[in-house]
């Protein structure tokens, strides 16, 4: 298990979009900026998503994932994340959404229409690379 240091702690914690990697059927990445949630106590990262996406069925197939959070306030550092996913976790009353809002600064954020497709994807933190 890989420890996140004290200083970059912050790029995990405060609301910072992270921009998450997949790999596709023809190994090709994917990647998309993602709201996530740190799970401190277990050292995973949280996202939700649903089960009908390209980036579900790729972790399905393949479970490697990264994620880097670049720090808004100075684009030079950053922190990458690599990992695999761990656990898939059903979410079909779309729960965890509407938690991702608010800590992305909307309180109101309302269950998605497509709740019944919802999972909550949680991610290892196996190596750390950062700038």
């Amino acid at each position: 298990m890989t420890t996140v240091p004290e200083d970059l702690l912050h790029l995990l914690t405060d609301p910072n979009y992270g921009d998450l990697a997949t790999v596709r059927p023809d190994n090709t990445p994917q990647v998309n900026p993602m709201w996530f949630l740190y799970d401190a106590d277990s050292n995973t990262i949280r996202f939700t998503h649903t089960s009908r996406r390209a980036k579900f069925r790729n972790l399905q197939a393949n479970p490697a994932m990264a994620l880097c959070v670049v720090d808004p306030d100075n684009p030079y550092v950053f922190i990458e994340l690599r990992g695999r996913l761990v656990e898939v976790i059903p979410d079909p009353e779309g729960a965890f959404y509407p938690i991702l809002g608010a800590r992305y600064g909307n309180p109101d954020t309302p269950v998605p229409p497509d709740a019944a497709d919802r999972v909550i994807l949680v991610m290892s933190i196996d190596h750390l690379t950062r700038k």
